[in-house]
């Protein structure tokens, strides 16, 4: 029996093309490109303002069912579907987020894909790679060092220092960090006061890089970043500090989008990696509207279940943007399915069509969700070796009966060939007229009427509670007029509630808000669920644990 070769090792085994000659592929030359070594490049915006003179090509969004510990493979089905639509000879670009150093060395290991669907070089994508979140971690700090060092200096703005909001960030799990106290050592090194670190992903900083336009889009967005309270209740902004200059400084190359290849050669852009069960989950809009210019189709991807990632898309991303995607693939596993219809993970390997049936449930919550929207509709049933016949014909059967359009995906297995089928519904789905966008709610809305618009209608929950410091926080909005904006729902990824132990579609349940914050910079606000961690923790046994290098430079483990 021939061995099954790892991920990275698929990747070492690749031979790439020079990243000029993918550029070529789209329209650029050698020199658009700021490079990185051979294989990976920086796309000036000159490159960009050229390019949007072109016709948009059509966008395909990818999303999935709740996510569980069975996987569901939504990256690795957005690189393998690109692939395809290229392998049936159509010019299709895929645009993903930037892989973050917390889930790399966490639990979840890289995020380039799997199998023959992935981008590439995966040990740079999922490392150190351009940059880009070292320099949001470096503005988001130079930030937090200039508010307590403008109080150590006299405090002109008379700043709060009991209500300084904006946190520290690093791009790592460490959960030691999630409440410290700062400033201690006397006079010379501050006022000593509790302060928090978050993950650089959760910083609204890679939230307002993903939703700008270009560089200068991206300087007032950070001005406008609001970072604590004064002493008379108003709003501090960054401008008022004065470094937005500077903090634009450290973010002149991280707004320019990444151009790598996937294994057969699709160009892909890599670029801002938000994550959507803290932020709002997408690649940078800049990225997207690119892809859309350099193919017929893009093809991108939103983070977690379609309650969140997907939902934040169109609400957000799309309402900022100006765009729609065209048609939506939802990616469903029979071994997720059978986890929501309550098999233990251990017990995956076996056939069990009943439980297959009864997770369909939330399959099906999640088509319903993206019809809300008004978008055509596949699923993508992405195989595993210890998928039945008699279970993927069951799935194949359920989809059908529910009437959506449904392809069984192998692109782990064989890369573009293997996702051939789906790519066919989908060229099917682009076929159709494109409807107008339709946001879920109005913006001129409530904050807790949009919420519950979002819980009702998405979720399936019956309302929301709002802790009194939330209702508190709301109030405060309200009387600086700033809830006139996106929700963006920060919640466990785990369950269409708020409470992850509920699998498949729940019924009966109510949302808890425990915070509620406006994100000047980004532009949405945030209503924060009381289960969810913006700093997460390593587990038990880090995947940076099995992860290795030798004295070649060979990298094993990364996943």
């Amino acid at each position: 029996m021939a061995k099954v070769l790892s991920d990275i090792e698929i990747a070492q085994q690749t031979k790439l093309e020079p990243i000029t000659a993918i550029a070529n592929q789209v329209g650029l030359t050698d020199d658009d490109l700021e490079l990185y070594g051979k294989y990976k490049a920086k796309i000036s915006f000159d490159a960009i303002k050229r390019l949007s003179k072109n016709e948009d090509g059509k966008l395909v969004l990818v999303t999935a069912i709740t996510p569980t510990p069975a996987g569901e493979g939504k990256t690795l089905t957005t690189i393998g579907l690109a692939q395809a639509l290229n392998y049936m000879g159509h010019k299709a670009v895929v645009a993903l987020r930037e892989p973050s150093l917390g889930p790399v060395f966490g639990i979840k290991g890289g995020a380039a894909g799997g199998g023959y669907s992935q981008v590439l070089p995966m040990e740079d994508i999922n490392l150190h790679f351009t940059g880009d979140m070292h320099a949001i971690t470096a503005a988001n700090n130079l930030l937090a060092a200039a508010i307590d060092n403008h109080v150590h200096q006299g405090n002109a703005l008379r700043i709060d220092v009991r209500r300084v909001i904006w946190k520290r960030v690093m791009d790592m799990n460490d959960r030691a960090l999630r409440n410290i106290v700062v400033g201690m050592g006397g006079k010379v090194c501050g006022f000593p006061r509790e302060d928090h670190f978050m993950i650089t992903v959760a910083s609204e900083i890679m939230a307002a890089l993903c939703l700008a336009s270009d560089l200068m889009d991206l300087k007032k967005r950070m001005g406008d970043i609001t970072v604590a309270y004064d002493l008379d209740g108003n709003l501090v902004t960054a401008r008022q500090l004065g470094v937005e200059g500077a903090m634009a400084i450290l973010m002149k190359d991280a707004i320019k989008p990444n151009l790598v290849q996937t294994i057969e050669h699709t160009p892909a852009l890599v670029h801002g990696g938000p994550f959507a069960n803290i932020a709002h989950g997408c690649n940078s809009v800049v990225a997207t509207k690119l892809a859309m210019k350099m193919g017929d189709i893009a093809v991108t991807e939103a983070g977690f279940g379609a309650d969140l990632g997907a939902e934040k898309f169109m609400d957000i991303k799309c309402r900022f943007a100006g765009i729609k995607p065209d048609a939506v693939v939802i990616v469903a596993t029979v071994r997720a399915l059978k986890m929501h219809g309550g098999v233990d993970k251990k017990n995956l390997q076996e056939e069990n069509v009943e439980a297959l049936k009864k997770g369909f449930a939330n399959l099906a919550k999640h088509i319903e969700n993206m019809r809300l929207f008004d978008v055509p509709v596949v699923v993508g049933i992405n195989k595993f070796i210890s998928d039945t016949d008699e279970e993927i014909a069951t799935l194949r059967k359920l989809c059908e009966d529910y009437g959506v359009e449904v392809a069984l995906n192998n692109c782990w297995a064989e890369g573009g060939k293997g996702g051939v089928e789906m790519g066919e519904k989908v060229l099917k789905l682009l076929q159709q007229p494109k409807t107008p966008y339709k946001p879920l709610y109005d913006v001129n809305d409530s904050i807790p009427k949009k919420m519950e618009t979002i819980v009702k209608k998405v979720y399936g929950g019956d309302g929301v509670i709002f802790e009194g410091n939330a209702q508190k926080q709301i109030k405060e909005l309200e009387a600086f007029g700033l809830d006139k904006m996106p929700i963006c729902v920060a919640k466990t990824q785990y369950s269409l509630s708020d409470n992850p132990a509920l699998l498949g579609a729940p019924k009966g349940f109510k949302v808890t808000v425990k915070d509620v914050r406006v994100c000047t910079g980004a532009g949405f606000i945030v209503c924060q669920t009381s289960n969810i961690m913006t700093m997460p923790g390593l587990p038990k046994v880090p995947a940076a644990n099995r992860m290795d290098i030798d004295e070649n430079g060979v990298i094993t483990g990364l996943f």
